[in-house]
């Protein structure tokens, strides 16, 4: 017997119905065929709306043309009345009376006995009261089952006679039925065209929606390469792809970037911690005195220290592109941290051959975290320092420099080394890259890398220049706002002059 289909994949997930089986059920759900009906609604009302205003001002108009055709027509035949007296009035209304059309017309007796005219039964009461009135009437004895409605003027004459002049409301009868009629044909039109419009819309919409999320499918189940379609219209769902589409390439770059990294550290930090054990090895099996077991301590415990520096770089760098740290902001005068900076590293550079030259205008205000912005740039000196040794007959100088512009704040650090080829200047931001001239330096490859966490932390860039010969590194950080006047204090304490001490210095 062939076993029954559930419907579950081997994984224990329910598959995804076919989009044939799937689409109505859909369709009725969706927010463009729910705003499509509501607008055929809003529609319908308003065209039921129009139709009817539309109705009563033609009934109006034909009643008013019915008014003013019998008020003339009393008028005349009151003027035949003064004229010649009664029997001129009937003998005129016994000669209209057989002429057709739907003009009425009644003279009766003061007790109510019928002279002449083409109304042959009246409702009850209809002669009783002067005026215009809507009545009932027959135009001969067979019809008084199914009477007929007109709009008539009782006129009351000398004597006690009275006269009745209307005319019969079939022609206003006939032309609500024919608005009726066309009023339910076009809201039965407008109906059929909104289901087709709401199913169109509807059926395009969810189209695109299943498509992406068949692409989203794809994407949880490991295709990272996967992207939505863009129509190219430019309408809202082109947006949602666009940005769906940038934070994919972004989820990509990471997780590329995560990849790497892993691969960087079980690659560089498997040789520092291979010499870590190596050297305990050595120390337990031929160390033999105190001083030997302390030296080989010794080594131990810088060896460590170099590898808690390279994790607390990494957690530095994971915090600075989560934008953990926007707490800590104040406003700095980059002036003083450059300064100090440059003059704590003269005696460094004085051991590697080189001096340092400081350029640093006065009163550049930011907004940052002090630490940070002297962390990266201890790393960018330390680098001038480590790799910026003179080529040829360039100026064993170390120029650090710092001045507005524009909006931003540039901060540079220059050297005349080896520099660094503009093809390498993008990868050697990432974690762990290192070139191979490099390699004989110390270091893990992070100083760079934090530098542009920071400066992207802060909302500036991070440049890598061509310094003719060697390398020119440029920070632009964005300027402090302005304070406002009531915020200044007459007698502003004095900023600290203390000059910034980096921490565990990672050079790249």
């Amino acid at each position: 017997m062939r076993p029954v289909e559930t419907g579950v994949t081997g994984s224990g997930t329910a598959a995804p119905q076919p989009r044939k089986q799937r689409f109505l059920p859909n369709l009725f759900r969706t927010t463009a065929f729910k705003l499509t009906a509501i607008y055929l609604v809003i529609f319908a009302l308003f065209a039921g709306f129009v139709l009817g205003y539309v109705a009563w001002n033609a009934k109006r108009l034909l009643d008013d043309q019915i008014r003013s055709t019998i008020d003339a027509e009393i008028r005349g035949l009151a003027e035949q009345q003064r004229l010649g007296g009664i029997r001129r009035l009937v003998n005129i209304i016994e000669r209209r009376s057989r002429g057709p059309g739907a003009s009425l017309y009644l003279v009766t007796t003061p007790v109510g006995e019928r002279l002449a005219g083409n109304v042959e039964a009246l409702q009850p009461g209809a002669l009783d009261q002067p005026g215009e009135n809507e009545i009932e009437y027959a135009r001969s004895s067979d019809a008084v089952d199914t009477p007929s409605r007109a709009l008539v003027r009782v006129f009351m004459l000398p004597a006690g006679f009275r006269l009745l002049v209307g005319r019969d409301l079939e022609e206003r009868e006939r032309l609500g039925v024919v608005i009726r009629r066309a009023a339910g044909w076009s809201l039965l039109l407008v109906f059929v065209l909104g289901c087709f419009a709401s199913w169109f819309v509807a059926r395009r919409v969810l189209k695109r929606v299943d498509d992406m999320t068949e692409t989203a499918q794809s994407i949880m189940a490991g295709d990272l390469k996967g992207r939505l379609a863009i129509s190219g219209t430019g309408d809202e769902l082109d947006r949602l792809a666009l940005n769906l589409n940038a934070m994919l390439d972004r989820i990509g770059e990471l997780m590329t970037g995560m990849q790497e990294v892993s691969d960087n550290i079980a690659h560089d930090l498997k040789t520092p911690l291979t010499r870590l054990r190596n050297r305990a090895e050595e120390a337990l099996r031929s160390a033999r005195t105190p001083d030997e077991l302390r030296a080989a301590l010794d080594a131990s415990i810088d060896e460590a220290d170099n590898l808690i520096r390279v994790f607390n770089a990494l957690l530095m760098i994971a915090r600075l592109e989560t934008g953990r740290i926007n707490d800590s902001m104040a406003e700095l005068d980059l002036s003083e941290i450059v300064s100090g900076l440059a003059e704590l590293y003269e005696p460094l550079a004085e051991e590697a051959g080189l001096s340092i030259v400081a350029e640093v205008a006065p009163d550049l205000q930011v907004s940052g975290n002090r630490e940070l912005i002297g962390q990266a740039l201890a790393n960018l000196i330390d680098n001038a320092l480590k790799y910026g040794q003179p080529v040829g007959e360039a100026a064993p100088v170390v120029r650090v420099a710092a001045g507005p512009a524009d909006s931003q704040i540039e901060l540079s650090v220059s050297d005349h080394g080896p520099g660094i080829p503009e093809a390498d200047r993008g990868r050697v931001l990432e974690r762990f890259v290192r070139l191979d001239q490099s390699r004989s330096k110390p270091g893990f490859g992070l100083g760079l890398s934090l530098a542009a966490g920071v400066v992207r932390l802060h909302g500036g860039q991070l440049r890598l220049e061509d310094n003719a010969p060697g390398l020119r590194v440029v920070m632009l950080l964005p300027k402090a706002p302005p304070k406002p006047v009531d915020m200044v204090e007459e007698n502003p304490l004095p900023a600290s002059t203390a000059p910034v001490k980096p921490a565990g210095l990672l050079s790249a």
